[in-house]
């Protein structure tokens, strides 16, 4: 019956202790940390043993999508009550004859009601900040204005005007327009509802 070495055991337990305490570290660093406190060991040995003990790498968690607010922090914000949280966004098309118009969209999360839906050629920061007062007027503002990351909403004279008027702005990660889903399912159907336009 083959015989392990002598040292097998102390060196399986300090693999596993190793490998316990430095989480996300494979066998290449735990050799060579290993190595560092004095083991004469090599890479093969050590692969070894990891794969003998069934030790693995846990996977990377997959990164939650978060919202930025305006003073920097994050928070996952979930609408819990009507004038919460609103979201809005642009849409472009064309008309039949080829000329581009764009649509924005403005929507209370909790109810799904659309608050205002402004169509014209050209939008910029102060329509948004046109359409925004109008809401206000009408509804009081809310407590959260989610919205990409476009020029039209990170425009300081949008973001001070929202912030003047006691609301906050919420913006989403780059490139995760899954995470103003609310605007962006809406927005198909108001483009769809416009396709008429001269």
């Amino acid at each position: 019956m083959p015989r392990g070495r002598p040292d097998e055991a102390r060196l399986t337990a300090d693999i596993i202790e190793l490998a316990r305490q430095y989480g996300r570290y494979g066998y290449r660093p735990i050799t060579a940390l290993l190595k560092q406190s004095g083991w004469q060991v090599n890479l093969k040995r050590v692969e070894r043993i990891w794969k003998r003990e069934g030790l693995k790498v846990p996977q990377k968690q997959k990164k939650r999508s978060r919202l930025w607010l305006s003073d920097g922090s994050c928070v996952r914000l979930r609408p819990e009550r009507p004038n919460h949280v609103w979201s809005y966004d642009f849409v472009q098309d064309r008309t039949h004859d080829g000329r581009a118009y764009r649509i924005l969209n403005i929507i209370d999360e909790f109810t799904k009601e659309a608050l205002m839906i402004r169509v014209d050629r050209k939008l910029n920061s102060t329509d948004v900040v046109d359409a925004l007062t109008d809401l206000f007027i009408l509804r009081g503002p809310p407590e959260f204005i989610r919205s990409d990351n476009g020029p039209e909403f990170v425009a300081t004279k949008v973001r001070d005007w929202i912030e003047a008027v006691g609301a906050r702005t919420a913006f989403i990660e780059p490139g995760s327009p899954w995470e103003n889903g609310y605007c962006e399912s809406f927005t198909p159907a108001s483009a769809t509802s416009c396709s008429g336009l001269r």
